[in-house]
């Protein structure tokens, strides 16, 4: 795959997660008590909605700015592998419920990736 092919697949996915990732983390954050409800319906703190909330939000405007998309990547793939973990355990419909968490944690792992540093050649 050449760099120019790797540079435009990413930044398709980047702006795509990015937007998808901003509107999630806003949805929960102008809910704020039926977010922290259902996290607590969950067994989980209230508090952590708090942070899922904001974390997708900055995660993804973060994958819109260059200098932080690997660590917006990683940050939301965590995010993510909680979500699937959740479904997996607690969430009534288990894995199937879950097939967006896992898609939106594999296409996080592949921007990770694609993103990484390369080598320069001299």
């Amino acid at each position: 795959m050449t760099a120019s092919t790797r540079n435009i697949i990413a930044w398709i996915l980047q702006v795509l997660l990015g937007l998808a990732f901003i509107a999630s983390g806003g949805r929960k954050l102008m809910d704020l008590p039926a977010t922290v409800a259902m996290f607590g319906n969950l067994g989980l703190p209230g508090a952590l909605a708090y942070v899922v909330a904001g974390g997708e939000l900055l995660g993804g405007i973060g994958l819109l700015i260059p200098r932080f998309v690997r660590p917006a990547a990683l940050g939301l793939a965590v995010i993510m592998l909680g979500a699937v973990v959740m479904h997996a355990t607690k969430i009534p419909g288990g894995l199937a419920g879950g097939v967006p968490a896992i898609v939106l944690l594999v296409l996080l792992l592949v921007v990770f990736w694609l993103r990484r540093p390369t080598a320069t050649t001299l």
